[in-house]
Formats: structure tokens, sequence, C-alpha cells
């Protein structure tokens, strides 16, 4: 479990510098005024982003559970 808090602690600033300077990078490119395609909304999508955020967060907690049980067992197998 350190290790992963390890990680995470070096790779999630890491993601975010990335995602910075993608958005930095596309608007100093200067593209053309949005095209209609472009105006569309996402409102009608609502309910699939809804539904990607409850199937991440539970396979989050199963990962969870399953490392809980683990340090369970290695405690154990350590006694």
């Amino acid at each position: 479990m350190p290790r992963l808090r390890r990680a995470m602690r070096t790779l999630l600033p890491m993601a975010l510098l990335a995602v910075a300077a993608a958005s930095a990078a596309a608007q100093d490119m200067g593209l053309d005024p949005p095209t209609e395609l472009a105006r569309q909304s996402l409102r009608p999508y609502w309910h699939v982003f809804i539904a990607y955020t409850i199937a991440i967060l539970l396979v989050a907690a199963w990962a969870g559970s399953i490392a809980k049980r683990l340090a369970d067992v290695e405690k154990r197998l350590g006694e």
C-alpha cells in the first residue's frame, strides 16, 4: 500500500501538469471559431457521465476492499 501512495503522489501531479500544458497549447494555437458541431451540448449524455462515475467509484471501492483483505492475510501470515 505505501508503494501505491508513493506512486500516486508522483504520478498525479505529473498528470495534472500534462493536462494543463495540453490545455495551454490548445489555447495558444489560435483555432478557428467554433463550428455548429463544436457548439453542441453534452447535456443529453449526463446519465452516461453519472454511470461512469458510479462504475469508477465501485471499482475503486472493490480495489480498496481487496487491498484491505490482502493486508489482513499478510499480517496473519507474519505472526
